[in-house]
């Protein structure tokens, strides 16, 4: 079959100052909040002890290889070649990898593109950003083509055809970086006082009716 051209992800990425080391095995992303708000990536926890830390991601298959129903031959394998695929929204090639990985029966874990974090990590996790990207252990293989894709499996030891139990499915797409969410900010003392029987109440200066946005100055 021939060669797939790779889908080029395109309009997501805003340069950031610092991110990972571009590794494809079972490595792991932080998105690191700093005291000063600044947002760094790195494959390192934080040494701030006051800085945020997203929730983390694994890059190399982990869910996938981490065994859970999988027959002997497959746990062996994906212990030692986990396979990811990295997609995007709109995609063909993504699809099709995708269909292919299934009709053969690999475990395989779905990283998606969908933002600028997203776009940024597989930049520097590729350098570029050409989808869809499957990795197979340390191996990294831009765009789609099923005889390719075929002979990096057969090698790390993935079964011809499909070997999965009938009940098993691999996990939900995720994107690549996990986002963190801001905690909400509670009420100052101040505010509360103010709030407090007896106090005066505050109120909102009306907004003009040729201001509907509502902003303040």
């Amino acid at each position: 079959m021939p060669h797939v051209r790779p889908f080029v992800v395109t309009g997501l990425i805003g340069l950031a100052a610092t991110l990972f080391a571009a590794q494809a095995g079972a490595q792991q992303v932080y998105r690191i909040v700093g005291p000063d708000g600044r947002v760094t990536f790195s494959d390192k926890p934080p040494p701030q002890a006051n800085a945020k830390v997203a929730p983390v991601v694994p890059l190399g298959g982990a869910a996938a290889g981490e065994g859970g129903g999988l027959p002997f031959e497959l746990r062996q394998v994906t212990g030692k070649y986990p396979v990811t695929l990295y997609t995007a929204n709109n995609c063909g090639p993504c699809g099709s990898g995708r269909a292919y990985l299934t009709s053969r029966g690999i475990p395989f874990t779905e990283k998606t593109i969908s933002s600028p974090e997203d776009a940024e990590a597989l930049k520097r996790l590729a350098s570029d950003m050409s989808i869809p990207l499957l990795t197979v252990g340390g191996q990294q293989l831009k765009g789609y083509s099923e005889m390719e894709w075929g002979q990096y499996l057969d090698a790390a030891g993935y079964p011809p055809k499909s070997v999965l139990p009938a009940s098993w499915r691999n996990p939900p797409a995720s994107p690549l970086v996990a986002l963190q969410r801001p905690a909400p900010v509670p009420a100052s003392a101040g505010e509360d006082a103010a709030a407090a029987p007896g106090s005066p109440a505050r109120s909102a200066p009306a907004e003009r009716a040729e201001n509907p946005a509502g902003i303040k100055f």
